[in-house]
Order: structure tokens, then sequence, then C-alpha cells
């Protein structure tokens, strides 16, 4: 389960704050405006844009569509990330390994469900998607890249998990628990997740409180 608990994390961090060209639009006449700005994140800014196509997102993925404040909160800490890896130069990913991770989404719609009439529902088009699950790549792929060097799991804590958690959820299903060294690895894995976006976590809280970030939502 290489990316699961990272992608459940940044499935609200799916859409870049770096195309500005594209962002800004006006209709035929000034005072028609078909965008607004909803944060000033130093010298760069956010559009409302950019947090209606996130909560489209969240209405894809299946997870709870979360209120405006929370959604720009997803989106500035989603810059900070975005602004950093870029700096190092992170390489994205390709667009073969968009369109894999495409196809392995569908797959979780229960039919007959399928991704087209997920897309339709949520208001999305295949470009758009295409670009916020490349976006989600390269974020989880950096945020991986930053902490996981740094993360060691005592196998006391595996253990623990095994006992504690795994085989309760099993139990509960009325299914047997497997051998611990047959999930061990996964279970690794599992924390080894976690512990990344703990990790992200408190290091996206203490870059927030050094930026100039200015929000205008409520000036909309």
């Amino acid at each position: 389960m290489p990316q699961t608990f990272l992608v459940a994390w940044f499935v609200a961090l799916l859409t870049l704050a770096g195309h500005c060209s594209a962002r800004a639009q006006t209709l035929s006449s000034p005072e028609q405006v078909l965008d607004r700005i909803v944060a000033h994140i130093e010298d760069d800014i956010l559009f409302e844009s950019e947090l209606r196509e996130l909560g489209q997102f969240q209405k894809f993925s299946g997870s709870q569509t979360e209120d405006d404040g929370k959604l720009l909160g997803r989106l500035i800490d989603q810059w900070i990330v975005n602004t950093e890896a870029a700096s190092a130069h992170f390489s994205r990913p390709t667009d073969a390994e968009v369109d894999l991770e495409i196809a392995n989404m569908g797959k979780l719609f229960a039919p007959p469900e399928t991704l087209e009439t997920r897309l339709k529902q949520a208001g999305l088009d295949p470009a758009q998607l295409h670009r916020l699950v490349k976006q989600q790549l390269y974020l989880t792929r950096y945020l991986d890249y930053k902490f996981r060097g740094a993360v060691q799991i005592p196998q006391t804590e595996i253990e623990n998990y095994y006992r504690q958690t795994l085989a309760p959820q099993l139990a509960a299903r009325g299914q047997a628990g497997p051998p611990l060294q047959s999930v061990e690895d996964e279970i690794r894995e599992v924390l080894v997740q976690r512990e990344i976006n703990l990790r992200a976590d408190r290091w996206l809280e203490e870059t927030r409180a050094h930026l100039r970030i200015e929000r205008n939502l409520d000036s909309k």
C-alpha cells in the first residue's frame, strides 16, 4: 500500500497554485468578473476557481466536501509544498504515470458507476482530472522524498498495530488475522505513511507562521 495514507491526506491538496496566467479572466465588460482572488501568499495569489475545483475533486473522490475556509487552507498548504518542490527542481510525474494512477482510481468505483459518470457528477472533465492527479502525485512524492528518510518504525509499534488495530478490524468482519510475519511489511508502510503525514502537518504549520498570507474570502 505505497501511497494509501498520503493519498487520503492529500486528496484535498490537488489543485496547483502555479498557473496564474490562466486563472484570472474577465468577460466582455470590465465589471463582469469570472474569477476572484481568495488569498495572497507572499507575491502570489489564489483564485476562487481553484477553490471550486478543489471542492469538485473532493466530490469526485468520494471525500466529504469541506467549506470554503478549509478548502482555502488546503490550497495554501499546497502552495507551500509546490513552491518548495519546484525550487528543489523535483521531477514531475510523466503522463504515463498519471494515466496509470487514473486507471487505478477508476477501479475503486463500484459498478455500475464509472470514472466518466463520477467525473460528470462532480462537474470535472478529463483534462482537469489529469492535471489534478498529476499534481497529487507530484506533491505526495515530494513529501515522501522530504520525510521518509528520517522515519524509523520500531518493531514494537508494528506488533502493537497488529494486535490493537489490524486484528480487531478483521475480527469485527469475521475474518481470522494472518500471521504477523505475512503482513509486517504492509503494516510498516502504513506506519511510515502515518508518520510522514504527521511530520508534513507540523512542517506546514511552522511554514505558514513565517509566510505573509492574506485571506480574502470575506471580501468576495
